[in-house]
């Protein structure tokens, strides 16, 4: 089995001189291809920049950072956004689409990035997967908080990512909604055999993948992965 993320030693500071603050701080883990991970813990335990580190959205402090056997500290900005564009899949709690562009452009974004060719009709089609392909040519203050996270949905895998990060996925959603996305997100994931890393306060949605790293005080609590 491919491992696809790995972190050693990993620690993030913030600030300097006397005003340092600690984030995470030896922070090891692995994740192998197609797994489902999730990342819990209090507010303020470090989920969120963990998931950044991760993603190569932020740089680490101290470790490294090693994604699809490329060590993320070695590169520069731009080599980090071709890294993100090539492999990476993104979702999250406050929806992110761009407000002047319409359901159908903003899955078109990640595709057009990447110089893809058919890449109307692939999203049209992911839009369809999600069942919004009624709704395509609506912007997102048209569409209801669970029809932007759709949409979302339907962006992150529209670059067939390797990997995708959900941070709070299901945190602006009622509960009828957030169960209807998260199928949809294990769906879609399942379909493209997609490794799955994702930040959640609900233990219920992280009881449905295969690990469940604890985060406590920027370090980790426990580990409970299926290896192999």
């Amino acid at each position: 089995m491919h491992t696809i993320l790995q972190l050693q030693q990993v620690g993030k500071i913030y600030g300097s001189g006397n005003s340092k603050l600690s984030v995470l701080k030896d922070i090891n883990f692995s994740v192998q291809a197609g797994a489902t991970l999730s990342i819990v813990g209090p507010s303020g335990s470090g989920k969120t920049t963990l998931l950044g580190l991760c993603a190569g959205l932020d740089r680490a402090s101290q470790g490294t950072v090693t994604l699809q056997d490329t060590v993320l500290n070695d590169l520069n900005e731009n080599q980090l956004a071709a890294i993100r564009n090539r492999y990476i899949g993104f979702i999250f709690q406050n929806f992110q689409l761009l407000p002047t562009l319409t359901a159908l452009e903003n899955v078109m974004v990640p595709l057009e990035l990447r110089g893809e060719k058919n890449i109307r009709k692939r999203s049209l089609d992911l839009l369809d997967k999600v069942g919004l392909s009624e709704r395509s040519h609506h912007y997102p203050t048209q569409l209801s908080g669970g029809e932007q996270q759709r949409v979302s949905l339907a962006r992150a895998f529209s670059n067939n990512p390797s990997i995708l990060f959900a941070d709070e996925p299901t945190g602006n959603l009622d509960a009828e909604t957030s169960d209807k996305v998260v199928k949809l997100l294990f769906e879609l994931n399942q379909e493209a055999g997609t490794t799955l890393i994702l930040v959640t306060h609900d233990m219920e949605l992280a009881a449905k993948t295969q690990g469940i790293i604890k985060i406590k005080g920027g370090s980790i609590e426990a580990n409970h992965q299926q290896l192999g």
